[in-house]
């Protein structure tokens, strides 16, 4: 999910409470705090010597001991609002930082509107051989190469 389809899915719904599933099924706790709105920049190499980068924005989630505190969607979204400056645009994907037990970075793979809240499942972010041609391994989708042009999202069967 992108900054942008997360702050008008929050926007449109701005009276709901906000919530988080982890994704083993397990809620955060509904008194989580937003302690953190990151634009976090990483430039590496791939594994084949490949220059790459990433944009992302992160949301870090800490739950401390007063168990009375609530988010609001439209509180979430103002939150946002206020970080616009530190983020490069609002195509960049977002992700959740969470501590439970170790920290974890998750990113949002769907959400559901509910009668009191807006739900958003959170997924578990995964490593992959960004050059498989030289490791012998199938082709995956991967993140373009530094100044290279993006592929095209649609193929022969379609998006």
């Amino acid at each position: 999910m992108t900054l942008h389809d997360l702050t008008t899915l929050l926007s449109d719904h701005a009276h709901l409470a906000f919530r988080l599933r982890l994704p083993g099924g397990a809620a955060i706790p509904q008194s989580f705090h937003i302690t953190e709105v990151g634009h976090l920049h990483k430039t590496f190499l791939d594994c084949g010597g490949t220059l790459r980068e990433s944009h992302t924005c992160q949301l870090q989630v800490w739950v401390g001991e007063d168990y009375q505190h609530r988010i609001e969607t439209g509180k979430m979204a103002s939150i946002l609002a206020k970080a616009r400056s530190i983020l490069p645009d609002s195509s960049v994907p977002v992700e959740i930082e969470y501590e439970d037990q170790v920290i974890s970075q998750y990113t949002l793979a769907s959400h559901e509107i509910l009668p009191d809240s807006v739900l958003l499942v959170l997924a578990h972010k995964h490593t992959e051989c960004l050059a498989p041609e030289l490791c012998g391994l199938p082709a995956f989708n991967r993140l373009p190469a530094i100044g290279a042009k993006p592929a095209p999202c649609c193929g022969p069967a379609g998006c």
